[in-house]
């Protein structure tokens, strides 16, 4: 049964190639169907593994001691399921929005195959194999980032190449000159570090795991390898920025994870400098990117520091090393996972129908777009923490896994939740100005022209098109997104406050593997 492994694998970079490679595909109708076909079925090949107590395949050995295999354990899959999920609902979302980009064939092309290569980054068996799919992940998805072809678009892909390349050398490094004291390369629960030819030289080798770590959390945006997040988001295509930020920080924050609990082990870390130091980037990153996006007027680069500090949520839960903060993370990161792509492609539609990139410029957006505005407003709440959405929860288990921390300065426990709280103020301050404006300004009307291409649009797609007053009394015309874009948008929004509101089976699942690998 291990050929299951390769199965939600294969078959988007299968897909992925042939639409790169045959030209026939190019045909619209034809291309859709391809692409729409792969993101089921990754998803439903991901159900028999699922089901399985744990599968490992060996794809190929470098050398005796240096297998490259699959090993599907229950982090993986959870990562799994989150990643090949809302990289789904994203590429549902994008049909509609990537026809008025063009380069169609060669995008979902380069967001099958990067799909495919996460789900062999999910299931790595070891740090080397995990570095292998790592790698690929950052060189297939900077095409993404680079699609305008624009110049500020191919400078934010060369950004996005230079930090994930220099994390990547970083983690690389750490591997290269640890592995003298290491059992294996093989990701274990509780670490393979061996603790007799560590001995005597504690200070070298965590000096190392924090560069590891730093190296691995460039792709989560952790300060100070975080500076591609603000730059790539606004050069990218709305439907590569929703899942730059929801999934491909997560692979960052797998990275941290899998370091901390599968390779270097949290007893060897629990209570030393680098755990204080960890920590202490993580709140440091998580203020500085929501002061940053308070003061950011660019939509799309106001969500980019954003998700800046909101990752940063989930590397403080870990850096914490404690059941409830682990937790916390893993609640976080199906959270943001789920709103920051809403987020994102809320504001990819409001950018399609009115060209406005500048949050000032919104007021009156809500009337004319309801139902993207009302998925905007569902996001930002569970973003800033309100409860039934699943924010709240993530967010309190986080708060008390920090005071929860034995073994670091005690000015960081408390620290812990009060940057948390001075977070969830600042990430109100920069998300419910856009809502009230939108919602209680009257603002300005869209021009001709884009009343009447949102006007034809609608009516294709069998959208809502009628008219309201506003509050002095003029009428807005009503002229959302069709509803191919619209549904993905409400699937995202619903499901962040159904499992806020019922988070049981999730913190169930996440406590026991807190058990195994801590």
């Amino acid at each position: 049964m291990s050929f299951l492994l390769l199965l939600p694998i294969l078959a988007p970079v299968i897909c992925g190639l042939a639409l790169l490679l045959i030209p026939a595909l190019n045909e619209k109708k034809l291309r859709t169907s391809v692409t729409v076909a792969a993101l089921c079925a990754t998803v439903l090949l991901l159900i028999p593994v699922l089901v399985q107590e744990e599968l490992t395949l060996t794809l190929f050995t470098l050398s005796d001691t240096l297998p490259v295999f699959l090993h599907a354990d229950t982090l993986g899959k959870i990562f799994a399921c989150v990643m090949a999920f809302v990289w789904a609902v994203a590429g549902l979302y994008s049909f509609h929005y990537m026809a008025h980009e063009g380069k169609e064939q060669r995008y979902y092309a380069l967001y099958l195959l990067s799909l495919g290569i996460l789900m062999g980054l999910c299931f790595s068996g070891s740090i080397i194999t995990f570095y292998m799919f790592f790698e690929a992940m950052t060189l297939l998805t900077m095409p993404m980032v680079m699609h305008s072809g624009k110049k500020e678009a191919v400078a934010a892909g060369l950004k996005y190449l230079i930090y994930s390349v220099l994390g990547a050398s970083l983690v690389l490094l750490g591997v290269f000159v640890l592995s003298p004291y290491v059992d294996s390369f093989s990701f274990t629960a509780g670490g393979v570090l061996n603790m007799e030819k560590v001995a005597g030289h504690e200070g070298f080798v965590l000096t190392f795991a924090l560069l590891m770590l730093i190296g691995f959390g460039a792709k989560a945006g952790l300060f100070p390898l975080h500076g591609w997040l603000p730059t790539a988001h606004p050069a990218a295509p709305s439907p590569a920025s929703a899942v730059l930020s929801g999934v491909i920080t997560k692979a960052g924050v797998l990275g941290v994870m899998r370091l901390l609990f599968c390779y270097l082990g949290a007893d060897f870390l629990r209570g030393t400098w680098v755990q204080t130091a960890f920590m202490s980037l993580a709140l440091l990153t998580v203020f500085t990117g929501s002061l940053l996006a308070l003061r950011e007027n660019h939509l799309k680069k106001r969500l980019a520091w954003s998700s800046v500090s909101q990752v940063s949520y989930i590397l403080f839960g870990l850096s914490t090393l404690t059941p409830l903060g682990f937790v916390g993370a893993l609640l976080h990161v199906v959270c943001h996972s789920l709103v920051k792509d809403t987020l994102f492609m809320s504001a990819g539609a409001i950018i399609l129908k009115t060209e406005k990139t500048d949050v000032r410029e919104l007021e009156g957006i809500g009337r004319r777009m309801p139902v993207t505005m009302g998925c905007f407003t569902v996001a930002s709440l569970g973003l800033i923490g309100i409860p039934p959405c699943m924010g709240f929860i993530s967010k309190w288990y986080l708060a008390q896994g920090s005071l929860a921390a034995t073994g670091v300065p005690a000015f960081l426990t408390w620290l812990g939740p009060v940057v948390l709280l001075v977070s969830a103020l600042l990430t109100a301050g920069y998300l419910m100005p856009i809502i009230s404006n939108g919602f209680f300004k009257s603002g300005h009307h869209l021009t001709q022209g884009q009343a009447l291409a949102s006007h034809n649009d609608c009516e294709q797609s069998h959208a809502l098109v009628g008219h309201e007053s506003d509050l002095q009394g003029e009428h807005v015309e009503k002229a959302d997104v069709p509803y191919t874009m619209l549904v993905p948008l409400m699937i995202l929004a619903v499901l962040s406050v159904l499992l806020g509101a019922f988070p049981g089976a999730l913190t169930e699942l996440f406590t026991l593997l807190s058990g195994v690998l801590m």
